[in-house]
């Protein structure tokens, strides 16, 4: 068995029971409240919840997983599901770390890239998290509204605008149609946004297929 094999067999049998064990876990505090309280939902409320959860983010369970492989891996995958964060933390630091190392994507040195960019953004995270736990409410609350406003309309827009452009910088050519399909999706075509975003997705994977059987072929 090769080194690619043996990595990706550590992966799955590591990272699978661990991401199931996590979703297991996440139950266990509504099941005390229901059970401590008696206050059981009937199963009509529980679909229609989900359902509602599904309309908003239902297309994200097909397209973060595919979207994002390619940056952070088979490794990486079980990481970012499991601790969170995907688009605003883990994939950016992963995509900087690719850069920073000059590793190509796809490759196991990759895989080891990114997981340990990951890795970095989580325990960064976790001590971001206990610092704004005892200080970060007191510190936003100094701050003038309108920085505080600038955080919470822009921040997110912000992380994720930097990515696309570290981007568009070594693959212009696709960018210009990951930039061209959503637009023209959401202000001609008026798609809801579970259409707009898997057909950007799917629609860019594509073209980037097609460009490379081109320049394959020439």
């Amino acid at each position: 068995m090769d080194l690619n094999a043996q990595w990706k067999k550590g992966c799955i049998r590591i990272g699978t029971p661990t991401n199931l064990l996590a979703a297991a876990m996440s139950f266990l505090p509504v099941l005390w409240l229901c059970s401590a309280y008696n206050c059981w939902p009937s199963l009509d409320v529980v679909l229609k919840a989900w359902g509602l959860v599904a309309a908003s983010f239902g297309a994200f369970y097909f397209v973060e997983p595919i979207s994002y492989y390619s940056v952070i891996g088979l490794s990486g995958s079980y990481l970012v599901f499991l601790s969170g964060n995907i688009g605003n933390m883990r994939v950016p630091c992963a995509a900087q770390a690719l850069d920073a190392t000059h590793t190509e994507s796809g490759t196991l040195q990759a895989e080891v890239v990114s997981t340990l960019g990951i890795c970095g953004s989580i325990v960064t995270n976790l001590i971001a998290v206990l610092l704004a736990a005892f200080i970060g409410a007191s510190v936003v609350a100094a701050l003038p509204k309108v920085v505080s406003d600038a955080f919470v309309k822009y921040a997110a827009g912000a992380i994720f605008g930097g990515t696309f452009g570290n981007f568009a910088i070594k693959y212009p050519k696709i960018a210009v149609f990951g930039l061209a399909i959503p637009l023209a999706l959401i202000y001609f075509v008026k798609t809801p946004a579970y259409i707009t975003i898997p057909a950007a997705v799917f629609g860019c994977i594509a073209i980037a297929r097609a460009f490379y059987v081109m320049e394959k072929k020439a």
